[in-house]
């Protein structure tokens, strides 16, 4: 009986599949050769894989128009990328390439789509949600690029009090605003309803109190969001009817109202056997709001998504080298790793988010179990169990092996650097590790460049005030 680490996935899931396959013994990741890029560029890097991004957008807009002609749905469906998930130039530039409309979450945010309109990458008329919660300098902002003639700014209102520090900054200028639903958390939150957003029992009271006959504000949007994303579970339906059922009373009574969000996003790969049936799913969400808007005779609204990690997540992944392995007792192997796990990929420290982790060669050793560790001096920079597997199993190695075994975390292109503080003070100051882009030109051949290499003691230095 064979147990190589081939075996191991060929047994397990099918392989090769969507993006991964191998060439000469080494791994790849849509197309592209991962041992070329590490002779290239060697370990520890990270890399962002564009075209990935164009091909989520794509998949989510056709599965979106096709349901909507389905279901003969007569409003439209709307397409935003959250800039909080992930906020490099190379990859909102390649997002707008798609025509995509943009959320925004902080005052800086409003910076970044100044930029990128000054720059001829978006229009005027482009939408631009405004989600978060609003600070006076957010709400400035905000009024100030709708004074700039841009003409779709939706304000998402996620407090009762935002109205009124809106309306002094914006004068007699009328502003088109959403309102945020709060909703009922999951029962293993450690909270009963959301922060985020406006009560649902206070909605309508409040609707008629400070928006009805407000002539300088006109509501067209209902945000609805769950942050466990869109699932096929009795928790989100139940939301989702809750939500539906308070857009079609404030549609009775306000005509402007004709855009319902769906906020939240759709979960990413994080295995190898990762299920998810995205046709089902958005045919389920078209037709409910289409025969909940016909059975109350009121127009079906246009559709927003506010699409994040589902965008970039698939795009990233970040590559190590293993330097040694470490036989702690009769069971406990550890891989050590050339970089820190806190510092490269934070959720699978904090929230115990799970990665597709692969490794790049010796696929035809054998395999067992074992720990990855960092190298920083915390206890808590390991990785040591996979979503499906509740543990790692990777390819056993000499430590006389000519060629080391190297490792990839893949999917890891959301949220991943905002979190970690790409360039700034590292734990144990271990470095941020080398940046790479990866494209495809013209002629479809591949493109890669360092868009910045690895954090510098004197970067480092330079913030915590040893030198100037």
């Amino acid at each position: 009986m064979r147990n190589t680490y081939f075996d191991l996935i060929d047994q397990s899931y099918y392989f090769p599949q969507e993006g991964f396959d191998q060439r000469d013994g080494y791994l790849t990741f849509h197309g592209i050769s991962l041992k070329h890029l590490i002779d290239k560029y060697d370990t520890p890097f990270r890399f962002i894989y564009l075209p990935k991004i164009g091909d989520q957008i794509k998949k989510a807009r056709n599965l979106f128009n096709r349901a909507i002609k389905k279901h003969h749905y007569e409003g439209a469906y709307r397409f935003c990328y959250c800039t909080k998930c992930n906020h490099f130039s190379h990859v909102v530039s390649e997002a707008v390439k798609h025509k995509v409309h943009l959320e925004t979450s902080s005052a800086f945010d409003i910076d970044l789509i100044l930029n990128l309109y000054r720059e001829g990458k978006i229009t005027k008329q482009q939408y631009v949600v405004n989600n978060g919660y609003k600070t006076d300098e957010y709400l400035r902002k905000i009024v100030a690029l709708r004074e700039m003639g841009f003409s779709n700014i939706l304000v998402v209102l996620d407090s009762k009090t935002e109205l009124k520090r809106l309306s002094e900054l914006s004068g007699e200028s009328r502003l088109q605003i959403g309102l945020r639903m709060a909703i009922n958390e999951e029962p293993q939150s450690s909270y009963y309803t959301s922060r985020l957003g406006i009560r649902h029992n206070e909605m309508e009271a409040f609707f008629d109190e400070n928006i009805k006959d407000n002539p300088n504000v006109e509501l067209k949007m209902l945000h609805f969001f769950v942050d466990s994303g869109i699932k096929d579970s009795l928790y989100y339906w139940g939301e989702f009817q809750r939500a539906m059922g308070l857009y079609v009373r404030l549609s009775k009574q306000c005509p402007s109202l004709d855009s319902f969000n769906l906020g939240g996003g759709f979960p990413i790969r994080n295995n190898l056997g990762f299920e998810y049936d995205y046709d089902y799913i958005i045919n389920e969400i078209v037709k409910t709001i289409a025969e909940t808007c016909n059975a109350e005779k009121v127009p079906h609204p246009n559709i927003f998504t506010e699409f994040g990690k589902y965008t970039v997540g698939e795009a990233g992944a970040v590559i190590f080298k293993v330097l040694e392995q470490k036989l702690q007792n009769d069971t406990e192997l550890w891989y050590i790793i050339n970089n820190s796990l806190m510092n490269t990929i934070p959720d699978a420290w904090s929230i115990n988010e799970k990665f597709i982790l692969l490794p790049i060669n010796k696929w035809d050793k054998p395999y067992r179990r074992v720990n990855i560790g960092g190298i920083s001096c915390d206890h808590s920079d390991y990785y040591n169990s996979e979503d499906l597997n509740q543990e790692v199993l990777l390819p056993t190695f000499d430590d006389d092996d000519e060629e080391p075994l190297y490792l990839g975390f893949f999917h890891t292109g959301a949220y991943q650097d905002a979190i970690s503080g790409y360039g700034g003070i590292k734990h144990c100051l271990i470095p941020s590790p080398k940046h790479v882009i990866i494209d495809r030109d013209e002629k479809g051949d591949i493109v890669d460049y360092v868009y910045r290499n690895e954090q510098s003691p004197d970067e480092m230095f330079r913030l915590l005030g040893y030198t100037k």
